[in-house]
């Protein structure tokens, strides 16, 4: 952790105040940067193989200081480790940052949540059961998660939405381990449960930035229907399609976030 916190201090050469995580086909939301780095040259930061993902960070001046841009993340289900994105959350809280803002790609649980549309996460359910805090010592390990989700950000992310002229709609995210996809009777009992979305990722960076400090703003990329909602039956190829087509409409979003005053 220390290597890769002296490495991005050096590159960065400010404070890194806000990292925004960026889920399946969604790198192009990045754009140019000033630095990038692979993740292979940081240790901590997730060395997975989940095409879609491309493995390295961004760094961009703003006139707050710098913003990280993470181009994929590490998941559970790659190896049954809760923690796998503990050391690149660890090493940017060191380094100043004070904001994380996650993205993925869900499936949508209700009918209107159809492929394509954005959704701004409100809460989540951890279905999964595993947790990153498990084996912490301490009793900061009882981390609050009350307002998970920041709500001054959240305002922010809806503000955002409206200078850029982006839809943006809400809800509740379960997740599930992966990687198999959910079963239809997963996402009807999801839905019983009040999901409105469904992946396999987000929540245990949430979990982490809470007992970090950090605030959280989350935004899903809808890139299928759940498996049975509208004759929805999803595959990782789709996911990464529908991804890519609506990468410039997350784009727009998370620039006009971050052009926002900090709340």
């Amino acid at each position: 952790m220390s290597h890769a916190r002296d490495r991005l201090r050096s590159a960065a050469g400010r404070d890194i105040h806000t990292a925004v995580v960026l889920g399946t086909g969604l790198a192009a939301v990045a754009g140019a940067g000033d630095v990038v780095i692979p993740y292979a040259e940081l240790p901590g930061f997730p060395q997975g193989q989940v095409s879609g993902h491309q493995g390295a960070l961004v760094l961009r001046d703003d006139a707050r200081g710098c913003v990280a841009f993470l181009l994929g993340r590490a998941h559970y289900y790659e190896s049954g480790d809760a923690r796998a994105m503990a050391g690149a959350l660890e090493t940017l809280a060191a380094l100043g940052l004070r904001n994380l803002v996650l993205t993925c790609a869900a499936g949508g649980v209700r009918e209107d949540l159809a492929p394509g549309s954005l959704a701004l996460i409100t809460d989540h359910i951890n279905f999964s059961g595993a947790n990153p805090l498990i084996g912490v010592a301490g009793d900061a390990r009882f981390t609050p998660m009350v307002d998970a989700y920041d709500p001054a950000l959240r305002a922010r992310m809806r503000r955002a939405a409206g200078s850029a002229n982006v839809a943006l709609q809400e809800g509740v995210y379960m997740w599930f381990s992966g990687p198999s996809f959910e079963t239809p009777a997963e996402v009807r009992m999801a839905g019983l449960l009040g999901a409105d979305l469904v992946g396999m990722s987000t929540v245990p960076e949430t979990i982490l930035a809470r007992h970090l400090g950090l605030r959280v703003a989350a935004v899903a990329l809808v890139t299928n229907y759940a498996a049975g909602v509208h004759g929805g039956a999803p595959e990782h190829a789709e996911t990464k399609r529908v991804a890519a087509l609506g990468a410039e409409k997350m784009q727009a979003l998370i620039a006009a976030f971050l052009e926002q005053d900090d709340a």
